[in-house]
């Protein structure tokens, strides 16, 4: 095995699960809330929650085949002009860079920290930190992550998450504004005209 070929699975699994496992149990125990509100309807919302996951198990799918069935990556159709190893040390710059600042931005929302939007609590207007420079640092921080394992690993399976996720993610962020000018009103709508969506 190959150095990528150990440190992928490693920092993927550390990445969900401290970024998400680890931060979704301790919101948990300090507010008695799930921070996982994505609910299980057929309405746009559920689906997006139902798209991560795929998403979710795509990846694993494509860094096992990579690192612990080499033999068999041949059929994820790799995007060889694209394997070269100063692409594979900037995606792992990516995601380190990402985990950081995905991690940051968590610790920043504090309580209003939520994967989804919970529609039944109105949660604090998080304005300061990361956030007075993207409206959407956690989701940039987990596109910047896909893009890293992308350019670690690049097939059309890889590619095909990369591109589904950036969608639903776009999606969701518009489900997101539509939601919290609702809420907070006009405090929102001036956040909003003062930073950006993502950078």
């Amino acid at each position: 095995m190959n150095f990528y070929q150990i440190f992928l699975p490693i920092a993927t699994l550390v990445y969900l699960l401290l970024v998400f496992v680890l931060r979704s149990v301790i919101l948990w125990k300090q507010t008695g809330v799930n921070p996982f509100v994505f609910g299980k309807t057929d309405k746009a919302h559920g689906y997006i929650g139902r798209v991560y996951k795929l998403m979710v198990l795509g990846t694993w799918m494509s860094i096992g085949c990579y690192s612990f069935f080499p033999d068999q990556y041949q059929y994820l159709i790799p995007i060889d002009y694209l394997e070269s190893d100063p692409l594979r040390v900037s995606g792992l710059i990516l995601l380190v860079l990402s985990f950081l600042w995905t991690s940051i931005s968590q610790y920043q929302m504090s309580k209003s920290w939520r994967i989804g939007i919970d529609y039944n609590e109105k949660t604090e207007l998080i304005n300061h930190g990361l956030f007075n420079y993207s409206r959407n640092p956690i989701f940039l921080g987990v596109l910047i992550s896909y893009l890293g394992t992308f350019l670690i690993i690049p097939n059309t399976l890889s590619f095909s998450i990369l591109f589904v996720t950036f969608i639903t993610i776009q999606t969701q962020v518009r489900l997101e504004e539509e939601y919290l000018e609702n809420v907070q009103g006009q405090d929102y709508l001036k956040y909003k005209a003062k930073v950006r969506r993502w950078l």
